[in-house]
């Protein structure tokens, strides 16, 4: 992005350079009226949508002092719709204009991933996946209720989000004294009951209604595909195409598998270190060392020094099994820095736990900045805790049985909402959807994307070469998905460009791969 603002500040610098030669080199005898430039007129400060008047914003992006600009409008939606006279709520709702003077009918919608993250706090990742098509479509940012700037259910003076992922180092008493202080919080101003999948369904059609009734292309990431399929279910005649990014089938019970998908990339992953000569040589087998690494450390969890990658002050953390799962969590959705896991575990296991600890900082930072833990625990709580299944098969796995244990200890103390009988059915429509998986992923596996496209008439599954979790925006992926919005036939689409994507190298050093 900085090479294009470079160019454009080159381009708009030239063009003044022109004007002004032109004007310079006009005989003095010319009259100024055949001189002057044509005078535009004034930008208009309001753009009306339907019933909808939106005004000029700025989007920013936490931990970024980058802003993306947008046009935007308060929406006021019933928190309980049951009851329309319950407590109001304010979501926040952007639209990235099109770069044409007459957009398409249809409108893309970008739903974020999570559950917990917000839609206008991720613009800008959204924006350079669908770059292509908005050069003649408007673009729907709406923050999920509970997030971002929709009523966000925050638990202010918290030093730790209340995220199921944080589980209090292994101790549910910790954590379920953090999940209560939490609650306290968010019940002073908003009933945790209400921030569900289809409620927010419910706030989405309103919006298109109010926005004119556009026809919707949806473009759901992670999280953001079970909200995609909800709302298809319910308001199939809204839905134009549908994209899934990082599929989640709605029969899933959200958490139950994360320990076996982990384990089952990290094998993957690192067979391809044990498979070449130099890294096998250099680190052995990694999945062995990991979990040598992981028994040492619950024989012995310990306060450990790194120095801060962003302000490069010496920091403590302490760093034991959970942790550690944790931050090769954390490590595996990303093709760049799943490469740096032998490295960074070679390390660790030989006492330098800064490469890891340090790269895991700046993750985590972005992480607890991005997500909403209280509609998360919602969510969970509300559509997946009552089916959660024992799974002593994942007691060895470095993930364990951490995370069900811990879902389970927020959802005793979280409020559940009431779930359709019907939600965890599988789609089935003849609408055009893309599915994307990548090879890697260790949250939602390519099986997840096979299972969805069992009960799609019209649709194709891509698998994205060696990437991880989220591949709408890798290689020429953006191209492709541009033509399927266009010309909505999946089962012809030319995908050939993605042969050319490949694994991202495995680290040997910290000056990369092998060369």
């Amino acid at each position: 992005m900085g090479v294009a603002v470079a160019i454009a500040v080159a381009i708009l610098a030239a063009n003044h350079v022109t004007h002004r030669r032109k004007a310079a080199d006009t005989p003095a005898a010319a009259s100024p009226a055949a001189t002057a430039a044509p005078v535009k007129p004034a930008r208009p400060a309001t753009w009306k949508l339907g019933t909808l008047t939106l005004t000029a914003c700025e989007l920013g992006q936490p931990n970024s002092g980058q802003t993306t600009a947008a046009w935007c409008a308060p929406f006021e939606v019933p928190e309980n719709r049951d009851d329309p006279a319950s407590r109001k709520i304010s979501l926040r709702l952007a639209v990235v204009r099109s770069n044409a003077e007459v957009a398409a009918r249809d409108m893309l919608v970008f739903l974020a991933g999570g559950p917990g993250q917000a839609a206008t706090e991720n613009a800008g990742p959204a924006i350079a996946a669908l770059d292509p098509l908005l050069a003649h479509r408007n673009l729907l940012l709406l923050d999920q209720r509970g997030t971002g700037g929709s009523h966000p259910l925050s638990c202010k003076n918290e030093e730790k989000p209340a995220t199921p992922d944080d589980d209090a180092e292994g101790d549910p008493d910790k954590l379920k004294a953090e999940i209560t202080r939490c609650l306290a919080q968010v019940e002073k101003n908003a009933d945790p009951r209400f921030y569900t999948t289809t409620i927010a369904a419910q706030d989405l059609e309103d919006v298109r209604k109010a926005l004119g009734a556009p026809s919707f292309d949806l473009v759901g990431v992670s999280y953001g595909t079970r909200m995609a399929q909800q709302y298809l279910m319910r308001y199939p005649d809204a839905v134009r195409s549908v994209v899934l990014d990082g599929v989640v089938p709605n029969s899933l019970v959200l958490g139950e598998d994360f320990a076996q998908n982990l384990d089952d990339a990290l094998k993957a992953q690192f067979a391809r270190c044990t498979a070449d000569a130099e890294c096998h040589k250099r680190f052995g087998d990694p999945y062995q060392t990991l979990y040598q690494l992981r028994d040492a450390l619950r024989a012995n969890p310990h306060t450990v020094s790194f120095r801060d990658p962003q302000s490069y002050q010496t920091v403590q953390r302490r760093l034991s099994e959970f942790s550690l799962a944790s931050v090769v969590r954390m490590f595996a959705y990303s093709p760049v820095t799943a490469a740096l896991l032998p490295l960074s575990i070679d390390a660790a296991a030989h006492g330098d736990v800064g490469p890891l600890l340090g790269q895991a900082k700046l993750l985590s930072g972005d992480l607890a900045d991005t997500m909403n833990g209280g509609m998360q625990s919602s969510v969970i709580c509300s559509e997946d805790a009552d089916l959660f299944t024992p799974r002593p098969q994942d007691e060895h796995t470095i993930l364990g049985t951490r995370m069900i244990d811990a879902l389970t200890t927020v959802c005793s103390v979280w409020p559940h909402g009431t779930r359709p009988k019907d939600f965890h059915d599988p789609l089935k429509t003849d609408k055009p959807v893309l599915l994307l998986s990548g090879q890697y992923d260790p949250v939602t596996p390519p099986r997840y994307g096979e299972e969805v496209l069992k009960g799609l008439g019209n649709a194709r599954h891509l698998v994205a070469t060696g990437q991880g979790h989220n591949v709408i925006g890798a290689g020429c992926m953006p191209k492709i998905v541009k033509h399927f919005v266009e010309d909505l036939q999946p089962k012809t689409l030319d995908a050939s460009c993605l042969e050319r994507l490949q694994p991202t190298p495995m680290f040997i050093d910290f000056n990369g791969a092998t060369p």
